[in-house]
């Protein structure tokens, strides 16, 4: 509002020649009180100014707020989804596409980028850390009939996944997973059946600088392949009942280092339109085969001072979306009780194609053991390809598998040569419930082949 100022004098003689001398005396306040008004409504003015920029920067201060928790949402959903790039290292990370299988509600989104502006160390802000817990599992029907088997319901693995934003740059990611033996080493059954154990499956402390390079300091899942870190431990986001024969879990039968415990590096390489990634490890690598019933994941104590090395590298060019090639390389050095040392060389190569409504995988793997003294090197080859498309709810699949390895193999001569192919398909009920029927047949070197049926109701929470 603005005052207009007559001049006292003026309004003195406007009021004496049409008024009384009361109105006189109401004009003369009036003049005096003026000037006042005046200087109360410029002061409320500046105060109006100054309350509004405070508005204003308390606005943006919570939208500032608001686009850091939808960027910290988003960076779970996806770490969720077990597949950024690679889990271990930045493991939100790695050299993984991420599986658009099915409609999940876990969707996978691409993280914000992320550059260094400071070097002020990181604190911990307890009003904005958050602990966040997502739940997977599944319940089966399946049977052989391979004598001596029986159909059964089978529960699977309740699978806690568990992140926490500790800082800006430090991120906590977890995997528990509760799941009922007996434990299967190397082909070798072990272990009690019916009773349920805890595994700590993924145990990691996640530093981000930028898109460029990332570290994870504990138990990842090793970036030997794709599958390996493109899926976790749920069967929920995989469009089959069940992982590959290669990348079976170590106590499932598996024949890779599937986990392992140390530093994993990764990030992005500059390369334009290629979309080149690198993921760097080191950990202790696995145990030897024997003894049988040792862990062969080793958490805490390493059976030598060599450490295993990995190096992978994969591409996801920008002219063909949907598309990610790799390659990676793994050493170790195993000292199996008793017997000569053996050095171990894994190579792994991949091509995969993944689309809203198609995917398409295939993978081969070499493992290679020369014990020590002898020229002789056992190769054992492995492979499998696997193709799905999406029609509305519903999406059937097809994969075929194979593994041969030698009768001497000095690691794990119970593997033999088993193949095969599966058929299946997936409906989803929910965003978060997924039935699967799947059909299996193997063939195998030592025994009969058989055949197999499963029905496995998935689902998230």
């Amino acid at each position: 509002m603005k005052f207009r100022i007559f001049s006292p004098l003026r309004l003195l003689a406007q009021t004496v020649h049409g008024m009384g001398k009361r109105v006189l005396i109401v004009a003369l306040g009036m003049a005096v009180s003026a000037p006042c008004l005046r200087a109360q409504n410029a002061a409320e003015a500046n105060t109006d100014k100054q309350t509004i920029q405070m508005l204003l920067q308390r606005i943006e201060r919570l939208e500032s707020r608001v686009a850091q928790l939808e960027g910290t949402n988003a960076s779970a959903a996806r770490t969720e989804a077990a597949m950024t790039v690679h889990p271990p290292a930045g493991p939100a990370a790695g050299p993984a596409t991420t599986p658009q299988a099915a409609p999940q509600t876990a969707a996978q989104t691409p993280e914000p980028e992320q550059e260094s502006e400071h070097l002020e160390p990181e604190r911990m802000d307890m009003s904005k850390t958050l602990l966040r817990i997502r739940g997977f599992g599944d319940v089966d029907f399946h049977g052989i009939d391979q004598r001596g088997n029986t159909n059964a319901f089978s529960l699977g693995q309740l699978n806690l996944f568990v992140t926490s934003d500790i800082s800006e740059k430090f991120k906590f990611l977890g995997e528990i997973v509760f799941e009922s033996g007996p434990d299967n080493f190397y082909n070798v059954p072990g272990g009690r059946r019916n009773e349920f154990a805890v595994d700590v499956e993924r145990y990691l402390l996640q530093y981000s600088y930028n898109d460029y390079f990332n570290l994870a300091f504990g138990r990842y899942h090793t970036a030997i392949g794709f599958y390996n870190t493109a899926y976790h431990h749920s069967t929920w986001f995989q469009t089959t009942t069940g992982r590959p024969l290669l990348f079976q879990f170590e106590d499932s039968g598996g024949i890779l280092p599937i986990h392992n415990v140390g530093l994993s590096a990764s990030g992005r390489i500059p390369s334009g339109p290629l979309g080149l990634h690198y993921v760097a490890e080191i950990g202790n690598g696995r145990a030897s085969r024997s003894p049988l019933t040792d862990e062969p994941v080793q958490n805490e104590v390493d059976e030598n001072n060599y450490k295993a090395v990995n190096l992978a590298l994969f591409a996801r060019p920008e002219a063909i979306r949907g598309l990610q090639v790799g390659f990676s390389a793994y050493h170790d050095r195993l000292m199996p009780l008793g017997q000569p040392r053996v050095d171990e060389t894994i190579l792994a190569a991949h091509a995969v194609y993944m689309l809203p409504k198609f995917e398409w995988l295939n993978e081969v793997v070499l493992v290679r053991h020369g014990p020590d003294g002898s020229s002789h090197v056992f190769n054992t080859p492995g492979f499998y390809t696997q193709i799905a498309k999406r029609f509305g709810s519903y999406q059937p699949y097809f994969r075929y598998q194979y593994i041969n390895g030698s009768d001497r193999e000095p690691i794990f001569p119970d593997v033999g040569r088993i193949e095969g192919p599966s058929f299946g398909m997936r409906y989803d009920a929910s965003e978060s419930v997924a039935l699967k029927l799947q059909y299996d047949y193997n063939i195998a070197r030592h025994i009969q082949s058989y055949n197999g049926l499963t029905l496995q109701l998935g689902f998230t929470f």
